[in-house]
């Protein structure tokens, strides 16, 4: 470690933690004289300068969407930094004074009930806030969950499996996957669109463990337990410890679903069915509810309790609309240089930020010049619809998905009533509304779309054109997200002999690709070559 502080300002103390993503170190900050955690992400991550930018853009990025979090289940996020010689990346975050879950769970000392219960209920209640940005975690596991002193739980490591992209199960040089494969939903051994719903498949696997003392599925290699996390039936928790409650038991099987769509709809849900066997207000705990010989207590959060962030838009009142986008009001129009000079300034001032990944900053810039212009150009003039597709872009980029989504869908729907159906900007537009429902979790109605928008570009474009080729790549993942490996076998293997014809075996996407074939060809599923 480079004994200088990082950034100028941030003093590596001592090593806290030593993982396979990276290590933490208790740290101090100088310059707002206060103790901060620093993650250290593995230098052999990035083997070139080059590599190490690219990296380095997409820490800032998902450290970025990971500090939109607001809960205190989620350390906050200070800073993202590369250092000065290219060979590390750090996370400069809160410090938490607590334990990881993994000191609590033994097979020969189950745990309270009630006790592994408030734990995995604290987690869903941070998922929910986490899933609403959408952030997905792709790594949760014991190690990443803290019980800090006062009974309150530590969601750690969000955006990180994002940034080193861990949820696509890269192969070694010797072939073998590596990840965390204790915990890997089938369609991350796959390799496919990763959802919330794998959060969903983590849970149940972190639930099942402290319920158990055992993980889910245990074998000789990693190969074998990743290809029972896609094919083998999980023992249900009461042939391992009779004293769980059925309804706990069919919970962590429905998450344990091999499907993502088979599981619970989200973690509202399972939060509601952890609730009955959650202590009320106000009740002491018995005695045979006491956790561990010194270990803090995560039931006390519910005996002074809090619940999930309410689901999007459940706070609006029956029977009140709520509208897409705001009405334009027609009102007096700025003169035409004005407003092409703020125009061109805006320009200017989002091209500057968007090179700088200030995704979010740059939808707002943008966004205060829309509905003046709405007004004096008409809201469906091709200057405003430019504007709202820059707003749309940059919250797509930015991971706001939630917010791109219906921005992108009321795009789609002026272009085709003004240049038709099969216009190159409706299909565009269609394409990436697609694109946020699959990021959301909407599998099934994101592959419809993106296959009718294929089908279209297809009959006026080239099979090997930049809208097809990312449209064919995006099917063929979703397909192995939902484990239609034959399907997404047979889109995957064409498309990967055009892009090395038309890209060259070295290229990003292309090697994408090449390592999707190659997991479906380890026969995780059973269906493999």
């Amino acid at each position: 470690m480079p004994q200088k502080p990082v950034a100028g300002r941030y003093e590596l103390l001592d090593e806290l933690s030593h993982g396979g993503m990276g290590d933490v170190w208790r740290g101090y900050d100088a310059v707002l004289d206060r103790p901060v955690a620093v993650k250290v992400i593995r230098g052999q991550a990035a083997t070139s300068r080059q590599l190490a930018e690219e990296l380095a853009k997409r820490f800032k990025r998902e450290a970025r969407i990971t500090a939109r979090i607001q809960h205190p289940g989620v350390p906050q996020v200070y800073d993202a930094v590369l250092d000065d010689t290219y060979e590390h990346l750090f996370l400069v975050m809160e410090l938490v004074d607590g334990v990881p879950l993994t000191n609590y769970i033994h097979p020969d000392r189950p745990l309270p009930v009630s006790w592994a219960v408030a734990v995995a209920a604290q987690v869903a209640t941070v998922l929910s806030y986490a899933h609403d940005v959408p952030v997905i975690h792709r790594d949760l596991k014991p190690s990443n969950v803290i019980v800090a002193r006062d009974g309150t739980v530590k969601v750690l490591d969000f955006g990180i499996a994002a940034i080193l992209r861990t949820d696509v199960t890269k192969l070694t040089a010797t072939g073998s996957p590596i990840g965390t494969y204790q915990y890997m939903s089938p369609e991350q051994v796959r390799g496919g669109q990763v959802t919330p719903q794998a959060d969903l498949y983590a849970l149940g696997c972190v639930l099942h463990e402290l319920l158990s003392g055992r993980l889910v599925f245990t074998a000789d290699s990693e190969y074998l337990v990743m290809f029972q996390h896609v094919n083998a039936t999980p023992t249900p928790l009461r042939q391992l410890r009779a004293d769980v409650p059925a309804e706990l038991e069919e919970l962590v099987l429905h998450l344990l679903c091999k499907a993502p769509e088979a599981r619970p709809a989200d973690v509202q849900e399972v939060y509601e069915r952890l609730r009955p066997f959650l202590p009320t207000a106000g009740e002491e705990p018995a005695p045979h509810e006491a956790g561990p010989a010194g270990a803090p207590d995560p039931t006390g959060v519910f005996r002074r309790p809090y619940a999930p962030r309410r689901r999007a838009g459940a706070a609006a009142q029956p029977g009140v609309a709520v509208p897409d986008a705001p009405a334009v009001v027609p009102a007096p129009a700025p003169l035409p240089e004005t407003l092409r000079a703020q125009i061109r300034e805006m320009r200017e001032h989002y091209d500057a930020l968007m090179e700088e990944d200030r995704f979010a900053q740059a939808a707002e810039v943008v966004g205060e010049l829309i509905e003046p212009a709405g007004r004096a150009l008409g809201a469906e003039n091709k200057v405003v619809l430019a504007l709202r597709m820059r707003r749309a872009v940059s919250r797509l980029l930015g991971g706001d998905f939630r917010a791109a989504l219906p921005e992108f869908e009321a795009l789609a729907a002026t272009h085709s009533r003004i240049s038709g159906p099969t216009s190159k900007p409706a299909l565009d537009c269609r394409a990436q509304a697609a694109r946020c429902r699959a990021e959301l979790g909407q599998v099934t109605d994101a592959l419809a779309t993106l296959r009718d928008v294929l089908d279209v570009v297809r009959t006026v474009d080239s099979d090997v054109s930049e809208e097809a080729v990312m449209l064919r790549r995006d099917i063929g993942m979703l397909l192995l997200a939902q484990g239609s490996t034959e399907e997404a076998q047979q889109l995957l293997g064409p498309l990967h002999d055009d892009l090395c014809l038309v890209y060259g075996a070295a290229d990003e996407l292309t090697v994408e690709v090449t390592e999707a074939l190659a997991l479906i060809r380890l026969g995780l599923d059973g269906t493999g070559s």
